[in-house]
């Protein structure tokens, strides 16, 4: 039963939604509608200031961070470990408390990734910025990560339990951002979309 109850828990602590309700609480601003129109730390620190933006991405990698540390305490087998991981990003990514309408994944794994191998998440993190700075393009980037991040920490030398949850994930993330793929990019930090030139500048 156990293996059932956390797992429903993770997706229910993934659904709140920090981006929306602290953009509500603090600016007044549905970060939804705004900017990426996705509730996340980057669009967050676009519409309502980096104040807003910093506590939501603490918040999202502990809310990732806190489901998975519970079954690795309890002595979760991998197979309900992923589980577990799995639904605490697909309830960040798709909340019920805010319409699920919510972030894309990437804070919330790097929570998840914190309680099996602390010293992997710099490692996809600088395999994220690589890509982006390759690229010019974060959608692309993070979807190319996601698909890549388990074959490369394998490449470090990592096994079990890391592999196989960041192989989940790492398929969560890249579906997730494909939505994004054909957006075009002012700014690579903060992902944000180019503006329609007036027909006045020349």
């Amino acid at each position: 039963m156990q293996y059932i109850v956390l797992p429903f828990f993770a997706y229910l602590v993934g659904s709140i939604s920090f981006a929306y309700w602290l953009g509500r609480l603090v600016k007044g601003v549905d970060v939804r509608k705004q900017g990426s129109s996705h509730a996340t730390t980057t669009n967050t620190i676009r519409t309502a200031g980096w104040a807003t933006g910093l506590p939501v991405l603490l918040l999202d990698i502990a809310k990732g961070y806190l489901p998975v540390y519970l079954a690795v305490q309890l002595g979760f087998p991998t197979w309900a470990t992923v589980l577990t991981a799995a639904a605490v990003v697909l309830g960040h990514c798709y909340p019920l408390w805010s319409g699920f309408k919510g972030g894309m994944g990437l804070a919330t794994t790097a929570g998840c990734i914190l309680v099996v191998e602390p010293l992997a998440m710099p490692i996809g993190l600088a395999l994220l910025i690589a890509l982006t700075l390759g690229l010019r393009h974060g959608a692309r980037a993070s979807v190319i990560t996601g698909v890549l991040l388990a074959p490369v920490y394998s490449l470090f030398g990592f096994r079990g339990l890391l592999l196989w949850m960041t192989g989940v994930l790492g398929l969560i993330i890249a579906g997730r951002f494909l939505i994004d793929w054909r957006r075009e990019y002012r700014e690579l930090w903060l992902d944000r979309e180019v503006e329609e030139e007036t027909s006045g500048n020349g």
